[in-house]
């Protein structure tokens, strides 16, 4: 299974994920890493796991559909399965979306649907919630609409400063995420299995 990472940052989920394909937790190669920023640390990250890089700045282009297709086709060359967004700071469009359809998975720090779009630990953090987490959601055309595959809640303390509930929601993101990947990776495994022996006896 081939795995594409997209990035706009630092990177520590896609590290996070790259370490789990190493010690053998997530089954799958991860092929590329796609960034909108070049430059970014991510960047450094891929090129020193010696992991291809595809990057490019949106702007260059005339549009979405121009860049997606562009990355549509360097997914299709390197022979990309499932799509990962590790920190991407973009809404997916149309092209993507068909190419990729029901394999793009993203991870957001909230109990979706509380707390969607940017800075969700801030928003949770300014609301005084008592209760906050991580999501796992397939994605779709909306922004943290799509249907969610996994989230673990984190109590917030009263002792928590805004910093320390971000290191804490990154601590789960960091095993949460690979884990929900390689169950993904199962499951894609397994029903490709099973409609391949269909296959087969509807053929004998």
């Amino acid at each position: 299974m081939k795995l594409a990472v997209f990035a706009s940052g630092s990177g520590s989920n896609f590290q996070a994920i790259a370490d789990a394909v190493q010690e053998g937790r997530v089954q799958a190669e991860i092929a590329l890493l796609v960034c909108d920023k070049p430059g970014a640390y991510a960047e450094k990250r891929a090129k020193a796991l010696g992991i291809p890089v595809f990057s490019f700045l949106p702007k260059e282009y005339s549009g979405k559909v121009a860049f997606e297709k562009e990355i549509v086709n360097r997914l299709q060359q390197e022979e990309i399965d499932i799509i990962i967004l590790a920190g991407y700071m973009r809404l997916i469009g149309s092209t993507l979306l068909h190419a990729y359809d029901k394999r793009i998975f993203n991870i957001h720090p909230s109990l979706l649907p509380a707390f969607p779009g940017k800075d969700a630990i801030g928003q949770a953090w300014q609301a005084g919630v008592k209760v906050t987490g991580v999501t796992i959601h397939m994605v779709d055309e909306g922004m943290d609409t799509g249907p969610i595959i996994s989230q673990e809640a984190i109590s917030v303390k009263a002792t928590d400063s805004l910093e320390s509930l971000t290191k804490a929601i990154q601590a789960v993101e960091h095993r949460l995420y690979p884990d929900t990947i390689q169950c993904l990776i199962e499951k894609r495994t397994s029903e490709g299995s099973q409609n391949q022996n269909e296959h087969q006896t509807s053929i004998n």
